[in-house]
């Protein structure tokens, strides 16, 4: 079964200081966390794919005008307070394997190497109907 793994920042209240308070060697130390978890996911045969996203500054909103052309604002809006930060899609064996995926992935290191403990939300792929968690 395939599931999604979507790390959201502002779901919860998480001590998720921002990444330009982090020393360069605390973003290094995260982002080869996420290397070996995804090499690790690799070679387990789970990883479908990965991929971190770009700050919800970047974010468009996209509506089709009467035309159906695009109608393209800045997004999300200013009060928004959750967006996500990357996914990943996993294919593994069941509802438990992704939430033990999910809980390993909460431990990505923050500042001082102390686990973050981020919020990841865990929604299967649909090709039929959801199998209970």
């Amino acid at each position: 079964m395939k599931y999604m793994l979507l790390m959201q920042f502002g779901a919860e209240p998480v001590d998720f200081p921002p990444l330009d308070t982090w020393t360069p060697d605390e973003i290094k130390a995260h982002i080869a966390f996420m290397g070996e978890s995804n090499r690790k996911l690799t070679e387990s045969g789970e990883l479908v794919s990965a991929e971190g996203l770009d700050g919800p500054e970047a974010a468009k909103i996209v509506r089709a005008d009467a035309a159906g052309r695009p109608v393209v604002t800045d997004g999300p809006y200013s009060e928004t307070k959750e967006f996500l930060i990357g996914y990943w899609i996993v294919d593994c064996e069941g509802p438990e394997r992704a939430l033990e995926i999910a809980a390993y992935l909460s431990t990505a290191p923050g500042p001082g190497g102390k686990p973050l403990n981020m919020p990841i939300q865990v929604r299967q792929i649909m090709a039929g109907p959801p199998e209970e968690m």
